[in-house]
């Protein structure tokens, strides 16, 4: 079977971004993909060379290769020249930053200090074992496990400034490196009903134990 260039875009536009809700290719991580029979040559970057989540990236990038038939071996190259910068998003990414940060002048249609998001919907993984949270209408979007990670951290008793801080420590990042990447990420899982924002009552609602 005659694998394609295409054949092998089209599976890692399934392999998500760890610290944005967009895929590598429409982040333009990707830089070239060579096909020399059943064997892949895939040559790519970072957003950032510290990037904690590299030999992750590295492992999903394989994977979806792999599951292009005819594929048999595939090696991952990074580069960091040319460096990454957003003019190499698609116009379709740059499209979804911008509505992203677009609305009430927040990433997060809600009060960032007191929001508690609790995580909705369930987590389901292939038989490739690429994972996919479901919202309650059955809708699924594809993730990694960074993002999995994340939403099981929403459990309707941390408030958005606590998700920053276990995300940065779950990450290796500084604080204020992924503060704008969590509530880019809070509103699209929201926006995906996989996370409700309950409205909590002025006074306490809790049976507190003694």
């Amino acid at each position: 079977m005659t694998v394609s260039t295409l054949d092998v875009e089209n599976s890692l536009k399934q392999c998500m971004d760890p610290e944005v809700p967009l895929n590598i290719v429409e982040m333009g991580l990707v830089y070239g993909i060579d096909v020399n029979g059943g064997d892949v040559d895939i040559t790519m970057t970072m957003t950032t060379q510290g990037c904690p989540l590299h030999a992750t990236i590295v492992q999903d990038v394989t994977r979806y290769a792999k599951k292009v038939p005819g594929v048999d071996n595939v090696n991952v190259k990074i580069v960091w020249d040319p460096p990454w910068s957003m003019d190499k998003m698609t116009s379709g990414a740059r499209e979804k930053i911008k509505s992203m940060a677009s609305g009430s002048g927040s990433l997060t249609p809600f009060d960032y200090d007191s929001a508690m998001p609790q995580g909705v919907g369930k987590l389901a993984t292939q038989e490739d074992g690429s994972m996919m949270l479901l919202n309650d209408k059955d809708q699924g979007f594809m993730v990694n496990q960074a993002i999995v990670d994340f939403w099981k951290c929403c459990n309707g008793e941390r408030k958005m400034t606590e998700l920053v801080d276990v995300f940065a420590k779950h990450t290796g990042l500084q604080r204020a490196n992924v503060e704008k990447e969590v509530a880019q990420l809070i509103k699209q899982l929201h926006e995906g009903e996989l996370i409700i924002i309950p409205n909590k009552p002025e006074v306490p609602n809790v049976a507190f134990k003694n």
